[in-house]
């Protein structure tokens, strides 16, 4: 068998294991990406997250990461939810709705490379899900499946940009795909919407000024100055997606393990405001919204009130 027939192969597999589309690169150094993760990192953009800094020469060359890698698969999976919460809530990322995405697309990965072992033979590789120094969304761009936004998120289109990254870096050669074209134009969409304004240029999120970053990784109290501008959002935020035209097109997934917990659509800011350590482990016991703690939480709703 040749290159494009093992690609071939590969990327039907990963339909039929529901992603939503595949595409590979060549495992070789991020040049575009040093100097702008560099100048990234320089501006402290990075905020308290200092494992960013960490690993600088992986995230920019898989071939540290996975010995002798001749691949990088690149794989979306959507997470866009059929039903939202009430508007009378406060909110989270659409992303944290159901199952931790983790263990969802770790397990796809794992079906898909000991696909590619039994179809193919002696692969080699390692499956990433965001937990690693590698730069999922460079990855994908270069693969073919979209373009970085000004939002800084892929944006693909008639797809939007709900779905998750993931990649299969292996020691296996194959056909290699080629990054699409820009499609943001002259609007300015995200970045005029963006509550806290984190998105100071277009392509350039200041993370220590995103609502993600303030509800999710910062670990200490989050700054008063921000008091008001964070439009309700207690995990997370959407808003730049929300308002991206491409989103338009967002059609809801068919991965049950996504699906919330039907508790979590209809709870109300009162609901929120009182919730409990008990209702917290039995609404999220297998959701992403753990890593904030119920302290942490806690924290989040009592900055919004």
């Amino acid at each position: 068998m040749n290159k494009q027939n093992y690609s071939n192969l590969i990327k039907t597999e990963a339909k039929r294991l529901g992603f939503l589309s595949c595409g590979i690169s060549k495992a070789q150094f991020l040049e575009e990406e040093a100097p702008r993760l560099e100048k990234w990192l320089n501006k402290n953009m990075h905020g308290q997250m200092q494992y960013m800094e960490n690993h600088f020469d992986k995230r920019l060359n898989p071939t540290l990461l996975v010995e002798d890698s001749k691949s990088v698969i690149s794989l979306l999976l959507n997470y866009y939810p059929s039903q939202d919460q009430t508007d009378h809530s406060y909110k989270l990322s659409k992303y944290a709705y159901g199952t931790d995405y983790h263990f969802v697309i770790k397990d796809k990965l794992k079906s898909l490379l000991s696909f590619v072992q039994e179809e193919i033979g002696e692969v080699h590789g390692r499956a990433f899900v965001d937990s690693a120094p590698v730069l999922d969304k460079a990855w994908a761009a270069k693969s073919g499946l979209g373009w970085i936004g000004k939002h800084s998120n892929l944006l693909t289109q008639q797809v939007g940009s709900f779905y998750f990254i993931a990649e299969l870096i292996i020691d296996l050669d194959l056909e290699y795909d080629t990054a699409t074209t820009d499609h943001c134009g002259t609007c300015t969409a995200c970045i005029d919407a963006c509550p806290t304004e984190a998105i100071t240029e277009p392509y350039v999120v200041d993370g220590s000024k995103c609502i993600s970053y303030f509800t999710i990784e910062l670990k200490e109290n989050i700054p008063t100055a921000f008091k008001g501008q964070f439009d309700d959002w207690m995990f997370g935020c959407d808003v730049c997606q929300d308002v991206c035209p491409w989103n338009r097109f967002s059609k809801p997934h068919n991965e049950p393990l996504f699906n919330p917990h039907p508790e979590l659509l209809s709870m109300t800011k009162k609901d929120w405001e009182e919730i409990t350590e008990e209702t917290f482990k039995k609404v999220f016991q297998k959701s992403a919204v753990k890593r904030t703690k119920f302290s942490g939480l806690k924290r989040n709703i009592d900055f919004l009130k």
